[in-house]
């Protein structure tokens, strides 16, 4: 495996800082302290988004994306990734790749409003009572003739409050298997307005001010079959297929973060000096810099192994829950020691790292939890041993 970046992955790093220290820094410090991203300031920071070639990159060149491939999507998502979430993800947004899975219909009513900046898609998968165990979903949805009407309730929905459609995932039956009965589950657009669709306020996060969640709640909502996203039954198939990747993605902005701590921890000792010498010359800090950025090339290297087995063809989900469980739990460490580093000045808002700190929470639960990860992992070695 060649280990340094072409020339275009090069440019495409270089093109992302450059776009997230100029357009997305400077607003960071107001979205954190408000909680709140004013439609304002995302429709101009969007336009200039969709300006840089930077806007729905992640999608193929086929439907307007920019067709990279996955490390090179994945350095350009560790660049974006040292910015605030909501700045990053709302202003330069991707649209999820699983709408991809659509046919040519679908593609035109739903993927392509995203890629133009129109509207912003959502997921809607957990519940009050379902959130690693999936297959305990009771949101359902039963035939009627053509349609389907849908009952129940989603939360933890991330900006659904901006999001002109959400993809439901909702039990539609339930089948015998050797571990006993299991839901069966299929996928359905559902369109804001929809008659029987309500989206409430979610709830206040520690993490990621101003990146919104939401309750969608389901009463007698009826659909046309037209809406449902791949076939009957074959939800979690959909899922699985496409949604693999985001574990990726989500390693990759976790990477993004902890290389920005970790560049204010080194600064900080370098300069910050203590009982006659500057603090990075005391092996108390000198060895936690070392090891922060140890493991951080660890959890790089994973990522990067995973992205390019991603592309043979070759990637296991064992590889992607490694990379995702690994950069994840660095981030916390390296988030936790440059505020250690900083000693009290390290949780004051006006450096990024009490930030950092209070996001890398989340990270370790959402896409799939540290424990699920590590059962995917032990699954995978267990599984040719019939365990």
């Amino acid at each position: 495996m060649h280990f340094g970046l072409t020339e275009e992955q090069q440019m495409i790093v270089d093109a992302t800082r450059a776009f997230v220290e100029n357009e997305l820094f400077p607003h960071e410090l107001a979205v954190e302290r408000s909680g709140h991203l004013p439609l304002e300031l995302i429709k101009e920071i969007q336009k200039k988004a969709i300006a840089a070639g930077l806007y729905a990159a992640n999608m193929p060149a086929e439907v307007g994306g920019a067709g990279l491939d996955t490390l090179s999507w994945l350095l350009y998502e560790k660049e974006l990734g040292r910015a605030n979430y909501a700045l990053h993800w709302t202003c330069v947004a991707r649209p999820s790749n699983i709408l991809l899975a659509g046919n040519a219909e679908q593609r035109e009513q739903y993927l392509m409003p995203c890629i133009r900046g129109e509207t912003w898609d959502c997921l809607a998968m957990t519940e009050p009572g379902a959130g690693s165990d999936l297959r305990g979903m009771k949101a359902s949805a039963r035939q009627d003739g053509d349609d389907w009407v849908l009952n129940g309730t989603k939360h933890f929905i991330s900006h659904v409050d901006l999001a002109g459609f959400a993809i439901c995932f909702m039990a539609t039956g339930e089948e015998d298997t050797p571990r006993g009965p299991k839901k069966k589950i299929t996928a359905f657009f559902v369109d804001k307005g929809t008659k029987g669709f309500t989206v409430r306020d979610g709830y206040r996060n520690v993490s990621h001010r101003g990146y919104t969640n939401g309750i969608l709640e389901f009463d007698d909502c009826r659909l046309n079959k037209r809406q449902i996203l791949g076939e009957v039954h074959k939800g979690f198939e959909v899922a699985n297929s496409w949604l693999g990747a985001t574990r990726l993605q989500v390693a990759s902005t976790c990477l993004g973060r902890a290389e920005r701590a970790l560049g204010h921890a080194i600064s900080y000792a370098a300069e910050r000096k203590q009982f006659g010498q500057q603090i990075g010359k005391f092996q108390g800090i000198s060895f936690k810099l070392a090891d922060m950025a140890m493991e951080l090339k660890a959890a790089e290297l994973l990522t990067r192994e995973a992205a390019w087995k991603y592309d043979q063809g070759t990637v296991t989900e064992a590889d992607m829950s490694m990379a995702k469980l690994k950069a994840t739990e660095v981030l916390a460490m390296v988030a936790d020691e440059a505020i250690q580093i900083h000693g009290g000045m390290g949780l004051m808002d006006e450096l990024p790292l009490e930030r950092i700190w209070r996001d890398a929470r989340v990270e370790r639960i959402w896409e799939g939890t540290s424990e699920i990860q590590r059962h995917i992992i032990s699954r995978e070695l267990l599984r040719p041993y019939g365990a």
